[in-house]
């Protein structure tokens, strides 16, 4: 009778810890969320309605116990720069226009994950790589963060200067008279309260801070003393609803989605990932793309932002001991109450302190040790400074495509110079590794094995490399060839091997496939039944495939059988 009570302890002490770590994401969301409104010039109410619909959806169907799907600095940053590159956009995003064409973006870019999640292709993130990331995590923070000097200082900027990091960085520094002095102070009451509390991960630290200055704004009408406050906040109103907009302006967003949707998942599966691995948990990229694509779709039909899983927002959860989704659910309840019960307590909200909070919440991002550690690594500086350079130079959007296209050169380039290692027999073991170290080459065979998949980026490179190695009368009578490294062939790889057969045979040589998967040995089948799909032409193994070589009569080395 007595052994539920030890089960239901441990229950009760993860609820709890649920309800805590939910807490404190709420008060790290809400003026996350407020800041991300302005990144992405919507009104706060967008953002408070993404947040929502996040938060829901994700714990319905999600399947990280630490992800908080909400808006994100990036997502927001990069959304608005795409709407603004379009024609009749450009520097102008004053009008209900921009928040159809930026919500319509939210859709397309939810549909594409959706699509994407239905095609089981949710491992395509993994061609953005991790330095080139972190670059574009980096620079995206710091140009954030410039952004926000001018609402932390009290500083007015010019028009020509609103919207390029550097610019504003220069003209902040250059002009330090005209920099409000309370509002200075301001955001450094706000700054120290908020290093006061980091020790304290439980502790909702973002929102102690706001709650202490909207007191103190109100109390002391600082809106009087000339601090800015964010104002009034609109109620939120869950009206479902298609973006209304012209074909012509759908075509071109749809355009502008895919580099929304590669950063979207990449930040959300990096984050969901990165918590999964250090505690031991399993995930299902296509699950979580399609649920993330649900998400940027609701958000989208219910007036929100871009949703994701940004890394602040996660880890603050695992940090403040989250066990399950249902911190995510008492995130949701605790900021519906805020809503309901507080919302035009945020028109107080000093802007200062509202900056200093978006530079708190990317703290993270702004350490350099990942950067440092890949610079220690001496691996992939190129691509790190390359992704740091382009977003800072050329502004987010076009810096995120930057990034991609840096990411699948760098692939292509890999995949397209590929090493071609001969291998040798180790003693009598039947294991064939590369020449050296005790492997030794069989006599008038020449067993060879690209380190690279074979496609149209590298197969006429494998078919150049092996020619470059024999010659006629060099006593090789067979090549073997093997394909562990390719699970499949595109045509042309298969043009290129049905090249390298009929040359080698010109040479007096035969070609014989090892290591042949079971697809490609489909493929060959039907394709060249005659030729390099001929039963004995291709092999498991590379000793099944020397064995037979070598039993096959120097004559006809074609006509080896399997042994």
């Amino acid at each position: 009778m007595s052994s539920p009570q030890p089960a239901a302890a441990p229950a009760s002490q993860a609820r709890w810890r649920d309800l805590v770590a939910g807490l404190c994401v709420a008060g790290l969301l809400l003026p996350e969320a407020v800041a991300y409104a302005g990144l992405a010039r919507l009104p706060v109410a967008h953002a408070l309605t993404g947040m929502l619909v996040g938060l829901l959806l994700y714990a319905l169907f999600g399947g990280s116990r630490f992800a908080i799907v909400s808006p994100t600095s990036s997502s927001a940053t990069l959304a608005a720069a795409a709407v603004l590159t379009m024609p009749g956009f450009v520097g102008n995003a004053e009008h209900g226009h921009y928040v159809q064409a930026l919500l319509a973006l939210v859709l397309l870019a939810g549909v594409i994950l959706c699509l994407l999640a239905w095609a089981k292709q949710g491992a395509l993130s993994a061609f953005v790589s991790r330095p080139v990331l972190r670059g574009f995590a980096f620079a995206l923070a710091v140009t954030i963060v410039i952004k926000q000097l001018p609402d932390a200082l009290g500083l007015t900027l010019p028009a020509g200067v609103r919207h390029d990091p550097l610019q504003i960085l220069a003209y902040v520094l250059s002009h330090p008279q005209q920099w409000h002095g309370l509002s200075v102070w301001v955001a450094l009451a706000a700054g120290v309260g908020l290093a006061l509390l980091r020790p304290w991960p439980r502790v909702p630290a973002a929102l102690v801070v706001i709650v202490l200055a909207i007191a103190a704004a109100a109390g002391l009408d600082l809106r009087a003393l000339g601090v800015a406050e964010v104002g009034a906040v609109d109620a939120l109103r869950f009206s479902p609803s298609l973006p209304d907009l012209p074909v012509a302006e759908w075509l071109q967003l749809a355009e502008l989605a895919f580099g929304l949707v590669v950063l979207l998942f990449a930040e959300s599966w990096g984050s969901m990932r990165t918590l999964a691995l250090a505690h031991g948990d399993r995930l299902e990229p296509n699950r979580e793309l399609l649920v993330l694509g649900a998400c940027n779709i609701g958000s989208a039909l219910f007036q929100g932002m871009p949703v994701g899983a940004g890394f602040s927002a996660c880890a603050a959860n695992a940090a403040a001991g989250a066990t399950s989704r249902w911190s995510g659910v008492a995130a949701l309840g605790a900021i519906v109450l805020v809503l309901l019960f507080a919302l035009p307590a945020l028109h107080f909200l000093p802007r200062p302190v509202l900056a200093v909070a978006v530079i708190g919440a990317l703290f993270h991002a702004l350490k350099p040790a990942p950067l440092l550690a890949l610079w220690r690594m001496n691996r992939d500086r190129t691509l790190m400074i390359t992704a740091v350079a382009a977003v800072i130079l050329f502004g987010v959007l076009h810096g995120m495509l930057a990034a991609i296209a840096l990411s699948l050169v760098d692939a292509l380039r890999r995949f397209s110079q590929p090493v071609v290692h001969e291998l040798g027999e180790l003693d009598d073991s039947r294991n064939y590794v590369t020449l050296g170290g005790g492997a030794q080459p069989k006599p008038g065979l020449l067993v060879l094995r690209p380190e690279e998949p074979l496609f149209f980026a590298s197969a006429e490179r494998v078919e150049a490399e092996v020619m470059g190695r024999v010659a006629p009368g060099d006593g090789i009578r067979t090549v073997i060839l093997s394909l562990e490294e390719s699970s499949d062939l595109d045509s042309t790889a298969v043009e290129c091997l049905q090249e390298l057969d009929q040359r080698l045979r010109a040479c007096g040589k035969t070609l014989v496939l090892s290591r042949v998967k079971e697809s490609v040995r489909e493929l060959l089948q039907g394709w060249d039944p005659q030729g390099l799909g001929a039963p004995e032409r291709m092999f498991w193994s590379v000793a099944d495939a020397v064995q037979a070589s070598l039993m096959a009569p120097a004559a006809d080395a074609a006509s080896v059988v399997r042994g």
